[in-house]
């Protein structure tokens, strides 16, 4: 069965980065799109980053363009969300998402706070 286990979160200052990665097994990893996904408290939730199944083609939320970063390893079936320069407004429950035949998955959240 497919399955999305996201790592990585946790609490940081404002301006300071973090790594999210997300190991995905039960699917062909290299032959599907990726996303991220957050949810703030009290908010929608909203998609961050997306990454093609080959990793040449990405889009970001503008709230996270030129701070974040989403890639891909296929080798080792595991998409990554480099956040930098982040903010307050940048808490949430950060998740991974894939579309596998139609059928959505999603990871279980991971955690990302950020306060002084």
């Amino acid at each position: 069965q497919v399955q999305l286990v996201e790592s990585g979160g946790g609490s940081v200052q404002p301006g300071g980065s973090l790594r999210l990665s997300c190991a995905a097994s039960g699917f062909t990893f290299s032959n599907y799109a990726m996303s991220w996904y957050r949810r703030a408290p009290g908010k929608e939730r909203e998609l961050v980053a997306r990454i093609t199944y080959s990793g040449d083609s990405t889009n970001y939320a503008d709230s996270v363009k030129g701070r974040f970063t989403i890639s891909r390893a296929n080798a080792q079936n595991t998409v990554y969300l480099q956040m930098n320069s982040l903010n307050v407004e940048d808490t949430a429950m950060y998740y991974c998402r894939t579309q596998v035949l139609g059928t959505d998955y999603w990871g279980q959240g991971t955690q990302v706070t950020v306060s002084s």
